[in-house]
């Protein structure tokens, strides 16, 4: 099978550079570095690399300065304290740090502050007798002080009067069952954007700054008001299966990569979250030969394009509104043995991207 970019439309895929990185669930030896994270262009090209002193949950931002922030591997390196996450520069030098147990997403907001999903573990008998994982999440400053906090396990009703009793039963049968301890398994944090949705209808469900969330074990999204704290909205049950990374427009629908970890092919949906209806869909023919059935991701393109991250496979693509691949790329380093894999990808402009190659020329 071919390696690197293998499909390139110029005329109709969108233009930009694209990060990306394999997860590395362990942190280095001693003396080395994972990594490493790549910026690529659209032909393949790396024109920048970032190395890691710890372990890699495989997704970063880039700052507009240039430098880069990550998360450490979903609870990794709890025992010596040294998760969390930190900001290094292009030469990969740490300029900041917060120890924590980071998990999955976190969101860089305005003026520079922090929201990021962490966990918590607890005793919890509205969902069993055992212990529970739980999602926690937290805004801080840059100078690490508590601005707001959330803790799932203290959400329960709403999320249940929400749901309903049928889809209750749904998220009660992981709870206790397969998914006993990590019930939720919250993967994304988004702060939701300015959306025609909540403009139109001025439903203050889908207001600016409230939080959109995604228990993958349970198939739910939901939203959380802020700074209430209260779950307002929620769906997905016998409908998505184990997804990864929802979060909303600018038009106010609901971009989500719906993984089918037990129906055994994904898909891409745009839901309509007034009406619980799929706008739009990307699946492969047959289903079956496009089926990442964890990690994974979907972006939105500045031109109507969508650029998928197909995990499992380590490959990247990006299609038409109307499901033509008109760039893919597959890493050259992929081994599943290796956990080479990748969590997510984000396609950046040449204008952002300016200050990094600046700094790096």
């Amino acid at each position: 099978m071919s390696e690197g970019v293998t499909i390139y439309d110029p005329d109709r895929a969108s233009q930009g550079y694209t990060l990306f990185c394999e997860t590395f669930s362990q942190p280095p030896g001693r003396g080395e570095r994972n990594g490493p994270v790549r910026l690529i262009d659209m032909a393949g090209r790396v024109v920048h690399e970032w190395f890691a002193g710890h372990s890699l949950q495989s997704y970063c931002r880039l700052l507009p300065d240039g430098n880069l922030i990550y998360p450490t591997h979903d609870r990794s390196e709890v025992e010596r304290c040294t998760g969390g996450l930190f900001e290094i520069t292009p030469q990969s030098e740490v300029v900041w740090e917060y120890r924590c147990r980071t998990d999955h997403d976190f969101q860089v907001l305005d003026g520079g502050g922090l929201l990021i999903n962490q966990i918590t573990e607890s005793m919890c008998p509205a969902l069993g007798r055992e212990l529970k994982r739980h999602p926690y999440i937290v805004e801080i400053t840059r100078d690490k002080e508590l601005v707001w906090e959330w803790r799932g396990e203290e959400h329960l009703d709403e999320l249940e009067a929400l749901l309903g009793p049928d889809r209750w039963a749904h998220v009660m049968d992981r709870a206790t069952g397969e998914f006993a301890c990590d019930w939720a398994h919250n993967n994304t944090l988004q702060i939701i954007p300015p959306n025609t949705t909540y403009e139109k209808s001025g439903d203050d469900r889908f207001t600016p700054g409230n939080v959109l969330v995604s228990y993958r074990s349970c198939d739910v999204i939901a939203v959380v008001e802020r700074p209430s704290g209260r779950m307002v909205w929620a769906w997905g049950p016998g409908i998505l299966d184990g997804q990864h990374k929802p979060h909303m427009l600018p038009s106010g629908n609901v971009l989500i990569f719906d993984n089918g970890t037990l129906r055994k092919w994904s898909r891409v949906i745009e839901l309509d979250p007034l009406t619980g209806r799929i706008e739009w869909e990307y699946a492969a023919e047959p289903r079956e030969s496009f089926y990442s059935g964890y990690i994974s991701s979907a972006e939105r393109l500045g031109n109507g394009n969508t650029l998928i991250c197909d995990g499992m496979n380590a490959r990247l693509f990006e299609v038409t509104a109307g499901g033509e691949v008109v760039w893919e790329f597959r890493n050259p380093r992929h081994d599943p043995r290796a956990s080479r894999i990748i969590y997510r990808c984000q396609r950046y402009s040449a204008e952002y991207v300016e200050p990094l190659l600046k700094r790096i020329a």
